[in-house]
């Protein structure tokens, strides 16, 4: 390993060591609250090194490292902003909640930090190895994570996730396996240069490679038909682990598709075929998930469909790039600039949750009754928030819903886009019906005796900043949609 590999994944390294520094803080300290602060140190550390790779011109030229297995190339360093930004408001969210846990404060933090470490190293590898490797890290911890509560429901949850995520791996490094059989290497760029001038194409064996990777993808971001994980351990999990997975593995998931996707499939004879899987899996997730959160009474239920729901729009993205003869970076820039929405609005949304329902644990979506009364900023975060994942002006999320609707209008896929729309109406029933709660009360008036005062605390602004992104980001989109153009471009 040279001084340049070192510089390269001095990000990923910085979060590694950070989890190790936090296992020893918690073995030889009794002041607990020390932990939460030096995790949010360390991560703003992590941050401004990926700030520094970002504004070096010579990561432009020389961005692959470590036997070219690994690029700190603009793609990855935009999903680094994005994995890091979620850990860094996470830890703010858990600054009170993870007094839950009491001797067991080191084991959360290093876990996340683990498993965002794992997520920023997908985001950057371009060899199937060190892709699997990097997977596998992010996996393993969270499971961990989802099951650190010790109650039934958590243990169950936990217990899910880890034989389902296996499965899911197992499922993908056979697709890769494949891959590797059939055109002799495991770098994406070698792979797709084998396949394009080859017969390898027409492969029965290439197309069972393509399908297992799409299938093990799917498990990865909670879409549609594998999806059936994500109700369980989004209400088993603590709030801001399942904040956690709900957006950063979720943004690692994309990244992992568009690592593999995108050079070695997209502008091949066989995109097609793979961007029809694509869209068809997409309607499901949107009407899938869309449908059955309309009956969910548990809020953090309601947002594990929702997520489904999501992945499926994000989906339509995926679906644009594979058509012949388009724009392919219109529909990958278009994931990348939702992606980061997403992030803003659901870490608002699973903020608030935290204020109102983590003292009681009682998620029921009665628990926001009258909250514009307790604390009118809360309410209005969480109307922007539900606002955006909608797609409601002026939100972020109404124009990466624009974003990726138009990528699919422009490839030919107009009965896609139309049906996201219709699924975006669908969809304003059960976030509309919080926001109804919230400014005109429930039936079941439990907030009023449950909910007394909202505490202005560091998880309190870190909430405020996340709306007022969402918001924000929705009116100036620019610096975003740029990021992400460049991004993009960065693996053409």
């Amino acid at each position: 390993m040279t001084f340049n590999d070192i510089y390269l994944l001095s990000p990923e390294i910085t979060v590694v060591l950070l989890a190790a520094i936090v296992i020893v803080v918690d073995l030889f300290t009794t002041n607990k609250k020390i932990i939460p602060i030096i995790t949010s140190l360390g991560i703003i550390l992590a941050i401004l090194l990926t700030v520094t790779l970002h504004v070096d011109p010579d990561t432009t030229t020389s961005s692959k490292g470590f036997f070219n297995t690994f690029s700190a190339d603009m793609f990855g360093l935009f999903f680094k902003y994005i994995i890091l930004g979620t850990v860094l408001v996470v830890v703010l969210y858990s600054y009170e909640y993870a007094e839950k846990f009491n001797n067991h404060q080191g084991e959360y933090y290093s876990l996340i930090l683990f498993s965002a470490s794992g997520m920023m190293l997908l985001a950057s590898a371009t060899e199937l190895i060190t892709l699997y490797v990097a997977l596998e890290l992010t996996s393993l911890p969270s499971a961990g994570l989802v099951a650190l509560k010790r109650s039934r429901n958590a243990a169950e949850a936990g217990i899910k996730f880890l034989l389902l995520s296996a499965i899911s791996s197992a499922v993908l490094l056979y697709g890769m396996v494949l891959l590797y059989g059939f055109t002799g290497s495991t770098y994406l760029n070698e792979i797709a240069a084998q396949i394009s001038r080859s017969d390898l194409i027409s492969n029965p064996a290439i197309l069972l490679g393509i399908i297992l990777i799409t299938a093990g993808f799917g498990f990865k971001i909670s879409a549609a038909p594998f999806q059936m994980w994500a109700p369980d351990v989004y209400e088993g999990a603590p709030t801001p682990i399942t904040a956690f997975l709900s957006v950063a593995s979720k943004a690692a998931g994309f990244a992992l598709a568009i690592r593999i996707f995108y050079p070695v499939f997209v502008g091949t004879e066989i995109s097609i075929e793979w961007g029809q899987i694509i869209a068809i899996l997409s309607a499901i997730s949107m009407s899938l998930g869309n449908l059955i959160a309309i009956k969910q009474k548990n809020i953090k239920r309601l947002l594990a469909y929702s997520t489904v729901a999501q992945a499926g729009y994000i989906m339509v993205g995926l679906a644009a790039m594979s058509v012949p003869g388009t724009e392919y970076d219109s529909g990958a820039s278009g994931i990348l600039f939702y992606l980061a929405g997403y992030a803003m609005t659901n870490l608002t949304a699973f903020g608030i949750i935290i204020f109102v329902c983590s003292k009681t644990e009682n998620y029921s979506i009665s628990k926001f009754s009258n909250l514009l009364k307790i604390s009118p900023v809360l309410a209005i975060s969480m109307t922007l928030a539900m606002i955006s994942l909608i797609g409601i002006p002026p939100t972020v999320g109404f124009i990466g819903k624009v974003y990726l609707f138009s990528a699919a209008m422009d490839s030919g896929l107009a009965w896609l886009a139309i049906f996201g729309v219709i699924n975006s109406v669908v969809s304003a029933y059960y976030y509309l019906n919080i926001v109804k709660i919230m400014f005109m009360g429930s039936p079941e008036e439990e907030t009023d005796k449950e909910v007394e005062s909202i505490p202005h605390t560091i998880g309190y602004t870190a909430v405020i900043l996340s709306a007022a992104a969402t918001f924000a980001f929705g009116l100036f989109p620019s610096p975003i949609i740029d990021i992400a153009n460049k991004a993009i471009q960065s693996i053409i």
